[in-house]
């Protein structure tokens, strides 16, 4: 058994706290914007300049001119306000959002993050990737745990092109969640497993060395 997507993204909800200003990067971090906590007051920003993002529209009901940075349509808030792309990113450089949830490639134990490109893959561009894990002051990477062939996304070290070096805190993967040391001074922690997943079969399918939380042990 793995987490469900919605799954992962129910447990990156859990990183929220009210008050925040967060970013979500493409893939399974956009549905996290509908597992907000009921009473929690959390402000989306976008890269491409939207602050106030409200949850995915109902079938009918897309304004095709309401996209996130994923180009996904998106609803707006009473809130709400637009603004450009200079200034939005002006935020992130400047420590103004307190968590960023992202999709990742690769990610190694001390926090590398690939999450990009692939060399020999065309690709759209940067997006905002880089500024995001520099500017942010906490990155929850979401992803899954192997590539289709099998090989671990959670590596000791990324082979792919970086998008930064010792900036994620906090890895969730749809076979459990890690928290990981930025310094590389201490290897990665296993803090939850997902149901009907052991650390025998996790430990087959990880290539970055890991310790174990001791309430799992």
């Amino acid at each position: 058994m793995a987490w469900t997507r919605d799954e992962m993204a129910l447990r990156a909800a859990r990183e929220l706290q009210d008050g925040f200003y967060v970013n979500l990067g493409i893939g399974i971090p956009t549905l996290v914007a509908n597992m907000i906590p009921a009473g929690m007051k959390v402000t989306l920003q976008s890269e491409n300049g939207m602050l106030g993002m409200g949850p995915f529209p109902y079938e009918g009901e897309a304004d095709p001119d309401l996209i996130n940075a994923g180009k996904q349509t998106i609803t707006e808030l009473p809130q709400t306000s637009y603004f450009s792309s200079a200034d939005s990113f002006a935020m992130i450089r400047g420590g103004h959002i307190n968590l960023s949830i992202l999709g990742g490639m690769q990610v190694a134990a001390n926090g590398d993050l690939a999450n990009w490109m692939v060399p020999g893959k065309m690709i759209k561009g940067m997006g905002g990737a880089m500024d995001l894990v520099a500017g942010v002051k906490r990155v929850v990477v979401v992803m899954d745990h192997c590539e289709k062939s099998g090989a671990s996304k959670f590596k000791q070290a990324c082979d792919l092109p970086l998008t930064g070096k010792g900036v994620v805190d906090l890895l969730i993967t749809d076979l459990g969640v890690f928290e990981i040391d930025r310094s590389g001074a201490k290897p990665p922690k296993l803090l939850e497993l997902a149901s009907g997943v052991t650390i025998d079969e996790l430990r087959s399918k990880t290539e970055a060395h890991f310790a174990i939380e001791e309430s799992l042990s």
